[in-house]
């Protein structure tokens, strides 16, 4: 964190592990141009970079979806199990596109053939420093396998070819509590007429 509208006056990282927990005193320049006082202390949770790809066959109009077990939302008394779009952390030297192709392949067997960006988001920017750039890719949605994940990373993924109808209505009926799906499958309910004809065409 390096601006010149910021003052960190203290900085402890009290635990790193998957996630690293930072704790800041700071305080910053108001809208006014005063300054405020130093604020309480702020928890920042680093996660690192992220990748979600929604996967999307244009010849068949459907989409690759994934099912698999979240400690999070089950800890919240939410859905154990969550539909989502195929997703990853983005590791030391690959690049987000690298990321969206190799977890489509080891969580959903599927090879990408073309690819757009579809956005980059922070997903709670008031306490994770984690950005998610959102992809999608054209793929072959016949003969997928039944389960994916790769074994060392304890995953045990269930892949799903749904009608893009039946993703589309499953984010209107709030059927898909994750934000990258919610992003993901409204960006192709607002922009599936013009892609396919994109990738037909090509």
């Amino acid at each position: 964190m390096n601006h010149p509208d910021i003052e960190i006056l203290d900085k402890k990282t009290p635990y790193k592990g998957f996630l690293t927990i930072d704790v800041y005193r700071l305080r910053h320049k108001k809208f006014d141009g005063t300054w405020t006082d130093v604020l309480p202390p702020r928890e920042v949770c680093d996660r690192g970079p992220a990748v979600g790809v929604l996967l999307y066959d244009p010849d068949r109009d459907t989409v690759v979806m994934i099912e698999q077990f979240r400690v999070g939302s089950a800890a919240a008394g939410g859905p154990a199990w969550m539909t989502e779009i195929v997703a990853g952390m983005v590791g030391a030297g690959e690049t987000p596109e690298e990321v969206a192709r190799r977890e489509s392949l080891e969580e959903a067997g599927c090879e990408i053939r073309e690819i757009e960006q579809i956005c980059d988001y922070y997903v709670s920017p008031g306490a994770f420093t984690e950005l998610v750039t959102v992809f999608c890719g054209r793929v072959d949605s016949r003969n997928l396998a039944a389960t994916g994940g790769l074994e060392e990373e304890h995953e045990d993924i269930r892949i799903m070819a749904l009608p893009a109808d039946e993703a589309i209505r499953m984010m209107d009926e709030n059927h898909l509590r994750n934000s990258v799906a919610i992003i993901a499958i409204g960006w192709l309910a607002r922009h599936r007429e013009s892609l396919r004809k994109r990738w037909l065409q090509s």
